[in-house]
């Protein structure tokens, strides 16, 4: 079975790998990720906020009022509570080069252009295949319009990509008022690949401490949907590649990512819940799949589905809405 895949350039033997978590801050579980046959490394992200904070550290250890500069950095977590700094962070990338055989992708998180960017140079320098970048950005300024978000997040990938030579892919979250076009204008810019999607971690109240808590649930299936339509969306009305994340726990989970188009299969609560080795069950069950349903490459499934089989994309997504909500039936009363 020809499961290999071409991921921002890069030929891999099949799709899978882990997706961005702190498994790669430990190396004996990225090398048994490998073992397990990851065809990729992700790493998860540097902060903007990280490398800002450790730019003005001087500034900020002489400042007597600290919270008076740089507003979000006063709700920024401290340095201590994250396992990797800016400079551990590049450390840990050579670690994982010199530890495994497969690419390693690493990550940058940000939203607004600046000297932080720079840190995409010097991830290049220290071995990284590809990068990240994860474009997080909570729009709540009820003054800041949408085109001025996503023509600030459009300056961060120019202002990267004129920095770096190595492959970079864009993880987003699915909040655009239109989507398709902000992905298109990605692609544009010269982005190679689109990673959908980024996951919005709610946070939760205590009302009696008057406190908002972080709250983090692993995924379950349930999320893929969302990122199945816009794969198949988006799968031959961009040049880049396309990669999931987010909702793939099982190989019937994967098979409908790639059916939608996806080059690429990112997997992390799956493998947080059942360890690395889920990444090699998952793997063998779509090559097993695929052969039952006479498959005999992954090229030849993926886009099967998308809505370009249809003229008018628009028309056959509100088609499928309005099938779904005619085809509900109430329980019968007892």
């Amino acid at each position: 079975m020809d499961l290999t895949t071409r991921y921002l350039g890069l030929p891999l033997p099949h799709p899978f790998m882990p997706g961005a978590s702190p498994m790669v801050d430990d190396l004996d579980t990225v090398r048994r990720l490998e073992d397990a046959g990851a065809s990729a490394i992700v790493m998860h992200s540097l902060f903007e906020e990280q490398i800002t904070r450790e730019e003005l550290g001087t500034l900020h250890e002489l400042e007597v009022h600290s919270g008076s500069f740089a507003e979000a950095l006063t709700y920024f977590p401290d340095p201590k509570d994250f396992v990797l700094g800016p400079e551990q962070y590049l450390n840990q990338i050579r670690k994982i080069k010199e530890a495994v055989r497969v690419p390693v992708i690493a990550s940058l998180n940000g939203a607004t252009p600046g000297g932080w960017l720079d840190y995409g140079r010097q991830i290049q320098q220290a071995g990284a295949d590809a990068l990240e970048l994860n474009l997080y950005y909570l729009a709540a300024r009820t003054w800041e319009p949408g085109p001025l978000v996503e023509r600030r997040m459009l300056e961060v990938v120019q202002s990267l990509r004129s920095e770096i030579r190595i492959p970079i892919a864009v993880k987003l979250s699915p909040f655009f008022s239109s989507l398709g076009f902000f992905a298109s204008q990605l692609d544009g810019s010269r982005a190679d690949g689109l990673v959908l999607f980024n996951r919005f971690y709610q946070s939760d109240i205590n009302p009696e401490e008057l406190e908002v808590v972080p709250d983090l649930h692993l995924s379950d299936s349930s999320e893929l949907l969302l990122r199945l339509r816009w794969l198949a969306i988006l799968w031959g009305r961009v040049r880049c590649s396309l990669a999931v994340s987010g909702g793939v726990h099982t190989a019937l989970d994967a098979v409908k990512a790639l059916m939608a188009g996806a080059d690429a299969v990112q997997m992390v609560s799956a493998l947080l819940r059942n360890g690395p080795g889920h990444l090699a069950a998952v793997c063998r069950d779509v090559a097993e799949w695929m052969e039952k349903h006479e498959y005999v490459s992954l090229a030849q499934m993926r886009g099967s589905v998308s809505p370009q089989k249809s003229p008018d994309p628009a028309a056959f997504e509100r088609a499928n809405y309005m099938r779904v909500l005619s085809s509900f039936r109430p329980e019968p009363a007892a």
